[in-house]
C-alpha cells in the first residue's frame, strides 16, 4: 500500500512548525494565556507592533551571535580573549598603559585566571609583555601590531557598521531608541532576583 505523502502533520510537527524563528518573538505565541505579560489594556495592533519590535531585537542578537562566533573563528580565540584584544585596543587608542590588574579588574576575573590569559595570547603571538613605563612593580600588557591589524580590518570593520545604521536615524530618533534600550536594560537586568544568583556567589 502506498504511503499518503499528504497525510496531516501529527501535532509534535505542527507545533514544530509553527514555532519559526519569526513565531517565537510573538507575544501571543509565546505567551497564549497572558501568564508573563497583561495585555488586557492593549490593542490588537499595539501587540503586533511591539512583537514585531521583539522580533526585530531577536534577529540582532542572532547577527551579533553569528559575528562572534565568526569572530572567534576567524582568530581562534575565546570570548574572554577577544574581550581582553578589544580593551587593549579601546586603552591603545586612548593612551592608556594597560597592567595585569586592569585586564583582571575589566572582565572580572581572578588574577590566576589573568596569568592563564596573558601566557596563551603571548604564545599565540597577541600581545607583548614590557615594564611598566613609570611603575617598576608593574607590567604594560600591549596588543601586537598584526593582531591588531587583523582584529580592526576583520571582526572590527564589521561591528562598525553599526555605528553607520545609527547614523542613518535622526537625532530624535537616536534619542528614543537609546531611551528604549536603557529602559529595557533596566527592567531585564539581574537585580535580586533568588533563582539567578549562584550558590557560589
Amino acid at each position: 500500500m502506498a504511503l499518503d505523502k499528504t497525510s496531516p502533520q501529527s501535532p509534535r510537527e505542527g507545533r514544530n512548525s509553527l514555532a519559526s524563528r519569526s513565531d517565537i518573538y510573538d507575544v501571543n505565541i509565546s505567551d497564549p494565556r497572558s501568564e508573563l505579560v497583561d495585555r488586557g489594556d492593549m490593542s490588537a495592533e499595539d501587540v503586533q507592533q511591539i512583537s514585531a519590535l521583539m522580533r526585530a531585537l531577536g534577529e540582532l542578537r542572532d547577527a551579533e551571535q553569528k559575528l562572534s562566533d565568526a569572530s572567534l573563528r576567524f582568530m581562534k580565540l575565546n570570548q574572554t580573549d577577544m574581550r581582553a584584544l578589544h580593551y587593549l585596543i579601546t586603552c591603545e587608542n586612548s593612551d592608556v598603559v594597560v597592567t595585569p590588574g586592569a585586564i583582571a579588574t575589566h572582565l572580572d576575573i581572578s588574577t590566576a585566571s589573568t596569568t592563564k590569559l596573558l601566557d596563551r595570547l603571548e604564545r599565540g603571538g597577541h600581545i607583548t609583555r614590557a615594564p611598566h613605563p613609570s611603575d617598576r612593580r608593574a607590567l604594560a600588557i600591549a596588543i601586537s601590531p598584526a593582531t591588531r591589524k587583523s582584529a580592526m580590518e576583520t571582526v572590527g570593520r564589521q561591528h562598525a557598521r553599526r555605528f553607520t545604521a545609527a547614523a542613518r536615524l535622526s537625532p530624535t530618533e537616536r534619542e528614543t531608541v537609546t531611551r528604549f534600550l536603557r529602559d529595557m536594560t533596566a527592567e531585564i537586568a539581574i537585580t535580586d532576583q533568588a533563582w539567578a544568583i549562584s550558590d557560589h556567589d
